[in-house]
């Protein structure tokens, strides 16, 4: 695992992308987006919420590859509680093994929670560490 700093969407051409999320989806079947990467996700990319949510519903709050080198990272249950260590360091292992399956070369994950879900990068990163090679670059905001 790789630290950097600069702006995730920079990687969206060449590498794939992850987006942390929540698993909460409306009535209508479109994913509750919260704050971070999500918003931006959702503002870059129209389809993003109603994708997501399609994927929450049948297969629940996992690691779903959204298309477009968009990945999906569930960090908390609904965008009202906190981050979930446990939930975050499943997503890891669910990440590091779909990006083994796929052959995916660069991924790049904001920090887990860290942002606006106010964890500490201390405590997310070692959880990160067992699942994630130098194929994952962490990147924080310049």
């Amino acid at each position: 695992m790789l630290e950097i700093s600069g702006n995730i969407w920079d990687y969206q051409k060449t590498a794939i992308v992850v987006v942390t999320t929540n698993g909460q989806v409306t009535k209508n079947g479109t994913a509750v987006i919260g704050r971070g990467v999500a918003a931006q996700a959702a503002r870059l990319f129209p389809w993003f919420s109603q994708r997501l949510g399609a994927c929450i519903t049948e297969n629940g709050n996992h690691v779903h590859h959204l298309g477009d080198n968009l990945v999906s990272f569930p960090v908390e249950h609904s965008p009202y509680e906190i981050p979930d260590l446990g939930l975050i360091e499943r997503s890891a292992r669910e990440l590091a093994a779909m990006a083994d399956e796929a052959g995916w070369t660069t991924v790049v994950v904001p920090r887990p929670g860290c942002g606006g879900g106010g964890l500490s990068w201390h405590d997310v990163r070692r959880l990160l560490e067992p699942h994630f090679d130098d194929r994952f670059l962490v990147i924080t905001a310049e």
